[in-house]
């Protein structure tokens, strides 16, 4: 199970909840799926899917958890026809016109007929609870996907005092100055793209991909006032991922972690899953504290107050 973004909340208080408790407790919020008239539902599945029964994956200390939503796909084009039909079948069985308030109601109605016959999708999110280095991690780069897991999270458990994590240097200002200086620090390694913006005009942006960013046109860009919005970085050669300057961590790659574990037998997909998550945890834990280093260590959790908090 390799992550392939991280969005990073601080527990702000310490996760008292063993891994007992917390199976107790999120099979209260057990993921079903859609009855023929809901529109979506939202639950927990076993992070080992089909390999799996329990709720929580117990590593070390780690805990791996899932997120699993599933919902019904009624495009608003098919919903528009098939409203449009039955206004026009309307007036002109009917010798008159259909106004806006009966027309909406001819819509809900519509949609009410057309759900049950919509298709379904399915989308998981995986998150691991570090109690240890009182971090959540979560494999998204998505603010809204992250909120969700954490609301559902919250509701299972009653209380959960997390924030976004606030470093004591502007990581967009640390970047910047990578780039300029041309090198990083911390063991990370500047790659080959990054996001440029104007700090006075948002629209103002350059993307670089597959670029050497070393390059006299990246340092003309950067005399001109720009900041790095996004960063490609590799980090002791073990993986490499874009930072962003909100300190989120998309696209991450495991590239050599990979290939050694490929190599090392397993007798099922239980254990391979244990394999992947034991290491990907492992260099995460590196990873992360390096990270924060690189921008000046964090800030005390609990002083910041964030939405994601109660």
């Amino acid at each position: 199970m390799w992550f392939k973004n991280a969005r990073l909340y601080c527990l702000t208080k310490p996760f008292e909840n063993t891994a007992e408790e917390l199976e107790t407790k999120l099979a209260e919020q057990l993921f079903h799926p859609c009855s023929s008239h809901d529109k979506a539902k939202f639950g927990w599945v076993s992070p080992l899917g089909k390999e799996g029964e329990m709720l929580i994956h117990a590593l070390g200390d780690y805990i791996m958890v899932c997120a699993q939503k599933q919902e019904r796909i009624l495009p608003a084009s098919v919903i528009n026809d098939a409203t449009e039909e039955k206004v026009a079948e309307l007036e002109e069985r009917q010798g008159r016109k259909v106004y806006r308030k009966e027309r909406r109601q001819i819509k809900d109605d519509v949609y009410i007929s057309l759900l049950p016959r919509a298709f379904t999708r399915n989308q998981q999110t995986f998150a691991y609870i570090a109690p240890k280095e009182n971090l959540i991690v979560i494999n998204t780069a998505s603010a809204p996907k992250a909120e969700a897991l954490l609301s559902l999270l919250r509701e299972s458990i009653g209380s959960l005092p997390v924030a976004l994590p606030d470093t004591r240097r502007a990581p967009g200002d640390v970047m910047t100055r990578w780039l300029k200086e041309q090198h990083g620090s911390d063991n990370f390694v500047i790659d080959e793209d990054c996001e440029l913006y104007n700090p006075s005009d948002g629209s103002n942006v350059v993307r670089c991909k597959g670029q050497d960013l070393y390059s006299d046109e990246i340092q003309s860009h950067l005399e001109a006032g720009k900041q790095v919005k996004n960063l490609g970085v590799t980090w002791k050669s073990l993986l490499s991922c874009i930072v962003g300057d909100d300190l989120t961590v998309k696209r991450l790659r495991f590239e050599g972690m990979k290939e050694e574990t490929a190599n090392e037998e397993v007798e099922s997909a239980a254990q391979k899953f244990d394999q992947e998550f034991a290491v990907m945890t492992l260099e995460l834990s590196g990873f992360f504290k390096a990270f924060f280093n690189a921008f000046g260590g964090l800030e005390e959790a609990s002083k910041k107050t964030s939405g994601s908090e109660s």
